[in-house]
């Protein structure tokens, strides 16, 4: 009876357990959601003046749409369409095929880190914005409608799941960021297996304690544009 009732004990403290981890979940995705809608709305009205002459430049300097719309993983695999500042020529994925047909050495880099340090597909006005991360302000866009958060995984790419294993299950039960961990960590200074990894490690130390870290190392890194490319 003895050994009955221990195992019961055990079995009721490891479902107290569990309901304070959900309710200690549900509280952080609260607070979380609270703090994107406001940061998210304040942002494109602050923000819109820029927003405005980015749009006039990026039109100016090449010809294309402003915005680029492109379809990535979301939580729980679910697809989402994620918005950019346009940096790129409007054909990019069809040259990004040629060269990594042509080029081994560029085929080798993209394997890597799925993208190209030196990449010819970027504009002038995209090298630009994208040395300040302007390039992703429109994606507050995507906050503010819920499919990303302030702080996340990266939002991933489709043809990336494969590459993404062990860690894809992990990375998708949250809401992709539009900072994060592996981005103040050395954004792309870091190849695409080590960017999992640090996906993977904020999924299992997520706290508003380091989203609040990860937001002051974010100004931090792109005021010194610290892995910049």
């Amino acid at each position: 009876m003895n050994g009955f009732s221990i195992e019961l004990e055990n079995r009721d403290t490891l479902q107290q357990s569990v309901r304070s981890s959900e309710k200690t979940d549900l509280l952080y995705y609260a607070i979380k959601r609270i703090f994107d809608i406001i940061v998210s709305i304040t942002a494109l009205i602050v923000l819109s003046p820029l927003l405005l002459v980015i749009a006039i430049l990026i039109k100016l300097d090449s010809k294309g749409s402003v915005i680029f719309k492109q379809e990535r993983i979301g939580k729980d695999g679910k697809p989402i369409y994620i918005y950019k500042f346009r940096s790129m020529i409007p054909n990019a994925d069809e040259v990004l095929e040629q060269l990594i047909k042509k080029d081994k050495n560029i085929r080798k880099e993209y394997q890597i880190n799925k993208k190209l340090e030196n990449d010819p597909r970027v504009t002038r006005i995209g090298r630009f914005i994208r040395k300040f991360s302007m390039d992703e302000l429109p994606q507050f866009i995507n906050i503010m409608l819920g499919d990303m958060s302030f702080v996340g995984p990266r939002p991933y790419l489709y043809r990336e799941k494969k590459d993404m294993n062990p860690y894809y299950y992990n990375i998708i039960k949250m809401t992709p960021g539009l900072t994060g961990l592996w981005q103040v960590s050395g954004r792309n200074n870091i190849t695409f297996k080590n960017r999992c990894r640090l996906d993977n490690k904020y999924y299992e130390i997520r706290s508003i304690k380091i989203d609040l870290i990860i937001i002051l190392k974010t100004f931090e890194v792109v005021f010194y544009k610290k892995g910049a490319k």
